[in-house]
């Protein structure tokens, strides 16, 4: 798995397309402030370990809202990250259980549309800590 995360003052998206064809048809817009951005790739070899998977993507998502006092999260699904690639189904249900475990802990969470290329803005923060990029 691949993480690429942000501190942002301001994110802003809008469904752009649908690229499969199974998911509802949807258009939104919305925002978030003062929140961490998460683009995550989801790899083939990650099917095999799910539980490792999942806690480290929470720990590190919990890691980086503690350095900048937030309980606000972006989760985006972004398949650019890795040439590899898990299954559509096994991410979405990666990122459904993040989100649900994320929402338990007391987080705000807004997950941009599963399936969908959207349009975005994003205000990152300066900070160094502001961009950070994990592989777990």
């Amino acid at each position: 798995m691949k993480l690429l995360l942000f501190y942002a003052h301001r994110w802003w998206f809008k469904t752009a397309s649908k690229n499969l064809s199974y998911v509802p048809d949807i258009d939104l817009e919305s925002e978030m402030k003062e929140t961490v951005v998460i683009f995550f790739h989801v790899e083939k070899e990650d099917e095999e370990r799910f539980k490792s998977v999942l806690e480290k993507f929470i720990k590190n998502t919990k890691w980086l809202a503690g350095k900048f006092n937030t309980k606000n999260v972006v989760l985006h699904s972004f398949n650019h990250l890795s040439t590899s690639k898990a299954s559509p189904e096994f991410s979405e249900r990666l990122l459904m259980e993040v989100n649900e475990r994320l929402k338990r802990s007391g987080f705000n969470v807004m997950n941009t549309p599963f399936g969908y290329f959207n349009e975005f803005l994003i205000h990152v923060a300066g900070d160094s800590l502001a961009k950070v990029f994990k592989e777990i």
